[in-house]
């Protein structure tokens, strides 16, 4: 069931009243923060735990509404790795398109939306220490300890997104005067801080805590990722290790992964035990922007009473995405690519309008493709089966498929949602920042750099399972599976090379985690986004000519973005643009 909506209300509320005493500028390297609460006010428990609180509420990115800060990345990390294109119509969000196409200059006003939405959350954090430091002797022992690991946490979070995007960044921790942030260039040790942070926070943070609050495990688990980005694998695999055999989610329940993949993505079941450190949401608190505001515009385009949000057509997924869930008779995924062949794509509604025009793909797909992708005839969340063309805004800039993981139930309208904006679409599913399958994945990464390939398989396998469960595949009213689906977990030979296991591991990351802002990562931290993101606008730009002319990932560039130029201006001679800007 969904938890703790009355307390997020409480936490949200203390945010607004404390929000002009601990933000600060957006351009917060060059104005020094200013706060309008007196230090005796901020610096009781009472006052610090309120600090603390607008800390968390930076998870969700929210600082203007910009849509490059958005928490889930469906920008930059799903937009940018293949998962999806912009969508909706060429004037819509148009400079958005030129993103997608890797064409955006250090101009690209959402850029400088997420250097200063994360640079605001780390102020927040150092804030919360600075103040804890200064009010210790009055504070009980175990109270410093417990709100300085949490905003390490925090801090170590908001650190390690701006080193995945734009790796070269400015870093400093709560015992830097405001005056000599703007004289660091952004060429600091981000991993020293990060691993520190997260150690601290490991070592110190509680196993249990309230709903939406970070814990020790989620530490371990984020240290993980940390490690594997620098591929310290075998650093990895130990903190992997503890999470997998003694990790608990925050009511002591120990983690594991849901038997229905579509309760991860249903704001009935929030707080799970798949659920390691999500973005929290919640409704009826006097503004949306507590509620899914990031997702407000990626719904099926115009439908009525009869679908979700009746808005806007954004974040289609792509044809390329679609195709991947193809399976083999075996019930594997094609690793050879062969999925984009003539014979294997998936049938679409692409330029069909009417029924009788319309033949569905009758061949073998992992059951993932329609909790993930919004297909025409196909249940959508007890809505009405999707009708393609007429919920899509245009058909030839955005493909036939709309999104749907993120997307609320209809009877949820009204409960779970947030009806009081212009729109229908705020939902308050949380987002998972990691979640447990996310975990087995990158474990199995790293028990492959072991040489320990039959862990590996292990771990995929968990993950195939639980999709391969037909019990809770969608299904049509007569009770039938709406669509052919056949899915089966790797056998051994699949992993009885280091290449072999490689591959499949990482294609298995590409289906679980679709639409969840992780491809582009995973991609870039691979090495092989070039080729990857390359095969992919070439195959795209077949159906799409008007999103995706000229588009393409120059290696050496588009790994990382562009420092933005605003804040280039602000610091000149201090921060250094990124190569190839």
């Amino acid at each position: 069931m969904k938890t703790n909506k009355n307390s997020k209300k409480l936490a949200i509320a203390m945010v607004a009243l404390l929000a002009l005493g601990v933000s600060c500028s957006d351009e917060f390297l060059e104005i020094a923060p200013t706060g309008s609460l007196a230090d005796a006010q901020v610096s009781t428990s009472e006052g610090i735990d309120g600090l603390l609180i607008g800390a968390y509420s930076m998870i969700n990115g929210n600082l203007g509404g910009n849509r490059g800060s958005t928490p889930n990345h469906w920008l930059v990390g799903s937009v940018l790795g293949g998962d999806a294109n912009k969508g909706t119509d060429p004037g819509d969000g148009a400079a958005l398109a030129t993103f997608q196409r890797f064409q955006a200059d250090a101009t690209f006003n959402e850029i400088n939306g997420l250097w200063t939405a994360r640079y605001e959350g780390i102020s927040r954090c150092n804030t919360v220490l600075s103040t804890v430091a200064k009010s210790s002797e009055s504070l009980p022992a175990e109270k410093v300890t417990e709100v300085n690991a949490q905003a390490r946490m925090l801090r170590g979070h908001f650190y390690f997104d701006l080193k995945k995007n734009f790796n070269n960044i400015v870093v400093f921790d709560e015992t830097v005067l405001p005056t000599d942030i703007v004289l660091i260039p952004n060429d600091g040790d981000a991993w020293a801080l990060i691993e520190a942070d997260f150690q601290y926070a490991y070592d110190n943070l509680p196993e249990t805590t309230d709903a939406g609050r970070v814990n020790k495990w989620a530490a371990a688990s984020y240290m993980g990722k940390a490690k594997l980005y620098q591929k310290k694998y075998a650093e990895a695999k130990t903190w992997f290790d503890d999470v997998i055999a003694n990790g608990v989610a925050w009511n002591g329940e120990k983690y594991a992964l849901l038997d229905d993949y579509a309760k991860v993505f249903n704001a009935a079941f929030d707080n799970h035990v798949e659920a390691i450190m999500d973005v929290e949401s919640s409704n009826e608190t006097g503004s949306v922007r507590n509620s899914n505001w990031f997702d407000d515009l990626n719904y099926p385009y115009l439908t009525g009473n009869e679908g979700p949000g009746d808005c806007c057509g954004f974040f289609q997924p792509s044809f390329e995405l679609a195709n991947s869930f193809r399976t083999g008779a075996d019930g594997l995924p094609l690793l050879d690519k062969s999925y984009n062949l003539p014979a294997n794509e998936v049938k679409n509604d692409m330029g069909v309008a009417t029924v009788d025009d319309f033949t569905p793909d009758a061949g073998p797909l992992d059951p993932r493709i329609d909790f993930s992708i919004g297909r025409r005839d196909i249940p959508y969340l007890g809505w009405k089966p999707h009708p393609g063309q007429a919920w899509i805004r245009v058909q030839a800039y955005g493909g036939p498929y709309s999104p749907k993981k993120f997307v609320y139930y209809a009877d949820q309208e009204g409960t779970l949602t947030d009806a009081s904006s212009w729109t229908r679409g705020y939902a308050t599913m949380n987002y998972p920042i990691i979640r447990f399958a996310d975990v087995l994945l990158m474990a199995a990464e790293a028990e492959i750099e072991a040489g320990t390939l039959e862990n590996a398989r292990t771990y995929v396998n968990m993950v195939r399972a639980r999709a391969a469960k037909s019990e809770f595949w969608i299904k049509n009213e007569d009770g039938s599976d709406a669509a052919n689906y056949v899915i089966e977990e790797y056998p051994a030979a699949q992993f009885a090379s280091k290449e072999s296991a490689t591959e499949a591991v990482r294609f298995e990351r590409k289906l679980e985690l679709s639409g969840e802002g992780h491809r582009f990562f995973d991609l870039v931290r691979w090495g092989v986004a070039a080729e990857e993101i390359n095969d992919y606008l070439n195959y795209e730009v077949q159906f799409l000519q008007s999103a995706y002319s000229g588009a393409s990932f120059t290696a050496g560039k588009d790994e990382y973005r562009a420092i933005p130029q605003t804040q280039l201006d602000l610091q000149p001679g201090v921060l250094q643009q990124n190569p190839g800007y």
